[in-house]
């Protein structure tokens, strides 16, 4: 069936795919895949074998780094809005280095990222930098710029304190890792919405408050550790967002992402149809597109928070916790329920909230087999702060990121109460107080080399020329 009357004088003939569409089902699969299929497993395995090759070269180049973990312990009396931790966050950014097409795939180079961590070890809080050595400087010189009092100090792994191997006869595990509800342009609610003047001398409810209590909830031999991995992009995201603004102002539906070859398949099923069909009649009523002043104040706001968005520095983003403990105090509802509801705080309707997506746990068919993989995989991603293992990474700009990860202010004192089995009331005046004085992070000592042994001076008068 030839169709004429093509641009450039040029005919198309579908008298084969006539023939192909009016075989059975099966014979038709067959001449399909005769004719096509050998294109589209030579891209799969192209893909495939891209990726293999990609993992070893850069496997070999990231073999030689060293990563460190900086415990940073700032003052109690220092009052600094998470505006500070802020404008860390855009200095972490100067290490943004992304290699281009040859360095990527030839020599294995890859952008370096960092892990911001917050932890309770039997109770005891510590705020965490995992970085690696090259940018220790960097992060040194991002924290004291802001918190010039602040103590930096080198300590060792965490992760060494349960075993890594599940099940175990000691030791039982639970994890969970959040994502994004809504696209990456969608923001979260962030600490400039948590200012209330509820009385002269407080304009600001510090939602870490909320985060931290959670970290009090454990008690001996239990470990609650949260990890927020990010790595600098570039400003390449920022397209989404303002592709998102034009067709929410025009009123268009927003289309999820297809793979690919589905979108190249239905442009060309399209162009087929289009060709097929006689052209449309001229309608006399054009729709008429949408304008900033058709949306609700509710869109509106929507959309000025996406603007605002997508104006400041993104980072790649995965947010993991993970609950550990011996068998016979372990209770993971005791302190995450919390802290899922502690994330809640900063879920906006018609925008965007940060949810579980994934957790260490199985249903139904090879639920153990299963089940023991699955935290296999999770502790390996949590202890080599992986961000490629799990569900995809999105995008936070840096005020999203210090509303989720900050040092709290004076007022915050959640971190210095003890979990009590009753319930709290003030304590009486002078009371004396216990506290830890000694932390259980260990400090990271480098080896040192011998110092040199002095010789002994020989008196002249024993020297054999003497």
């Amino acid at each position: 069936m030839p169709v004429t009357g093509l641009p450039f004088g040029l005919v198309i003939d579908f008298s084969l795919w006539s023939t192909i569409i009016a075989l059975p089902t099966g014979e038709m699969i067959r001449v399909l895949f005769a004719i096509a299929g050998w294109a589209v497993l030579s891209l799969i395995f192209f893909f495939m074998g891209a990726e293999l090759w990609l993992n070893v070269r850069q496997t070999k180049n990231t073999s030689d780094w060293e990563w460190i973990i900086l415990a940073v312990d700032v003052p109690p009396d220092t009052i600094q809005s998470p505006k500070a931790v802020e404008q860390i966050f855009a200095h972490f950014s100067g290490a943004l280095s992304e290699p281009n097409f040859g360095q990527k795939y030839w020599q294995g180079a890859k952008q370096r990222w960092f892990s911001l961590e917050i932890i309770s070890l039997e109770g005891y809080i510590q705020f965490l930098i995992y970085t690696e050595a090259t940018y220790r400087d960097l992060v040194e010189a991002a924290i004291y710029a802001q918190y010039p009092m602040a103590e930096i100090t080198e300590v060792e792994d965490y992760v060494g304190n349960i075993p890594s191997k599940y099940p175990n006869d000691t030791h039982e595990m639970f994890g969970l890792e959040f994502g994004l509800s809504a696209p990456d342009p969608y923001p979260i609610r962030t600490y400039s919405e948590f200012e209330h003047n509820v009385s002269p001398d407080v304009h600001f409810h510090d939602p870490m408050a909320s985060i931290l209590e959670n970290f009090t909830r454990i008690g001996p031999g239990e470990n609650l550790w949260f990890q927020i991995i990010i790595e600098p992009t570039s400003s390449k995201w920022k397209a989404k967002g303002i592709e998102l603004v034009k067709k929410i102002i025009e009123n268009k539906k927003h289309n999820s992402e297809q793979f690919f070859l589905f979108k190249l398949l239905n442009s060309l099923i399209d162009e087929v149809l289009n060709a097929l069909r006689p052209p449309p009649e001229a309608s006399h009523s054009e729709e008429k597109a949408g304008s900033l002043s058709d949306l609700t104040p509710g869109v509106r706001d929507t959309v000025a928070a996406i603007e605002e968005k997508i104006a400041k520095i993104g980072f790649k983003t995965k947010c993991r916790v993970l609950y550990a403990a011996p068998k016979e105090v372990f209770n993971p509802s005791r302190c995450l329920d919390g802290f899922i509801g502690s994330l809640n705080q900063f879920n906006y309707h018609g925008r965007n909230s940060i949810i579980p997506v994934a957790a260490t746990t199985a249903h139904y068919a090879f639920k153990d087999y299963r089940i023991k993989e699955i935290k296999k995989k999770f502790f390996t991603a949590f202890k080599k702060r992986k961000m490629k293992i799990g569900s995809n990474p999105y995008i936070l700009n840096i005020e999203e990121l210090a509303t989720l990860w900050h040092f709290p202010l004076p007022l915050v004192k959640t971190p210095l109460l003890q979990k009590t089995a009753s319930k709290r009331a003030e304590p009486p005046i002078n009371l004396p107080i216990e506290e830890m004085t000694e932390s259980p992070l260990r400090k990271k000592i480098k080896e040192e080399l011998p110092e040199p042994v002095e010789e002994e001076e020989i008196p002249p008068s024993e020297l054999p020329y003497a």
